[in-house]
């Protein structure tokens, strides 16, 4: 076959097509994200272009560093590597640095609320069990759709399914026991607040230490934990400040699932305690591109994609058992994230960094789910 000189020392076989450029792959995903922010701007408000921005930058940030909630759970269980609990423990701290004193200052802005209850007990670890079979939690499964991997794109559907009928229980479940939400800055201040969530995440990071036997150390940190996290407590602290809410997924998920089921004729959020609501109401008969949360989930979805050229997915192929297992994990993992008030993100990175009691719950019971799970996920070969 003859070849063709490119340039001096490199040669390409005759008649062989060039594989395109990632500046050129990544040109249409731009366009679209350009085109949207634009529209957002004239015809919705400045607001959810902004937010717009803050999901890519989520997305970019969750994806090139991938920085899995659900990977760095398996594998300190797993293989004694604290890391990617260290890079989750890391931003954490730096997010409610940033966020407590953000919601003193500001009242505009609000806290990750969500009431201790049965609910949220159940729901955590139901969720932490389903994540480790799913291979995602929330916002896991949003970026690794956008990266292409196929069983993370067929759970995101039935994902939002899952939540959309959590809520649609969600009062039932509430019946069964709950009390009031408990803020801990509203309740000590931002600076005791903070202080009393440093020394938690202090006392946590020791634990994690002296059980992996690798103590925190930054300077022998993997570089995309650490740049991971510092890249997410960045938006998400923007996502507060312009949102006036924190970050959040599983909202999102739950209202695309109740506008379609509603368009259909198959649900009437009027007869439903949580969908009828003033504020859900007003969101489900409003577009979607006003939702804060379905906003900055489309940004994810973006931001993933921009990433994806230079990151191939790599997953391996799956069975049809191991599809139906995981497809159904999804499912129950939707609808155990709404019981909980939040996944990693919302439950966890949000109700802690803010000063939820909640999120100190949910984390616990989540990761004793999280060690059934990865049980359950070693016996199907996942």
């Amino acid at each position: 076959m003859s070849t063709l000189v490119t340039s001096p020392g490199a040669t390409v076989a005759a008649g062989a097509t060039r594989a395109p450029s990632l500046w050129a792959q990544r040109l249409p995903i731009a366009a679209v994200v350009l085109a949207l922010f634009g529209w957002l701007l004239w015809s919705v408000s400045s607001r959810q272009a902004l937010l717009l921005l803050v999901g890519v930058g989520l997305g970019w940030g969750l994806a090139a560093a991938r920085f899995g909630f659900t990977t760095g759970w398996r594998i300190l269980v797993e293989q004694r590597d604290p890391s990617g609990v260290y890079g989750q423990i890391i931003l954490l701290a730096l997010l409610a640095a940033v966020s407590m004193p953000m919601l003193a200052h500001f009242p505009e802005t609000h806290a990750a609320l969500g009431p201790p209850s049965i609910s949220l007990v159940v729901g955590a670890f139901v969720f932490g069990l389903c994540m480790q079979i799913a291979d995602g939690c929330g916002s896991g499964t949003l970026y690794k759709a956008g990266l292409g991997v196929p069983l993370n794109m067929g759970i995101l559907p039935l994902f939002a399914l899952g939540s959309f009928l959590g809520s649609v229980h969600l009062n039932g479940w509430l019946a069964l026991g709950a009390t009031e939400p408990v803020g801990l800055v509203q309740s000590f201040g931002a600076t005791g607040a903070l202080l009393a969530t440093l020394a938690a995440l202090t006392m946590v990071a020791v634990a994690v230490g002296l059980w992996s036997g690798q103590r925190f150390s930054l300077r022998r940190m993997p570089r995309r934990w650490v740049g991971g996290a510092v890249v997410l407590a960045l938006f998400a602290a923007l996502n507060l400040l312009i949102a006036g809410q924190p970050w959040g997924v599983v909202y999102g998920f739950g209202l695309w699932a109740a506008k379609g089921a509603t368009a259909l004729g198959l649900f009437d959020p009027a007869q439903n305690a949580f969908w009828s609501d003033p504020g859900h109401a007003q969101r489900l008969s409003q577009t979607l591109l006003l939702d804060v949360t379905s906003i900055t989930n489309i940004g994810i979805l973006a931001g993933a994609l921009w990433v994806a050229p230079r990151r191939p997915q790599d997953a391996k192929p799956l069975t049809g058992q191991q599809w139906l297992i995981g497809l159904a994990a999804g499912f129950i993992m939707g609808y155990s994230s709404r019981l909980a008030f939040g996944c990693n993100v919302g439950a966890m990175v949000s109700g802690i960094s803010t000063g939820s009691l909640h999120g100190w719950i949910w984390v616990p019971m989540a990761f004793l789910g999280t060690l059934i799970g990865i049980r359950v996920r070693r016996r199907f070969g996942f």
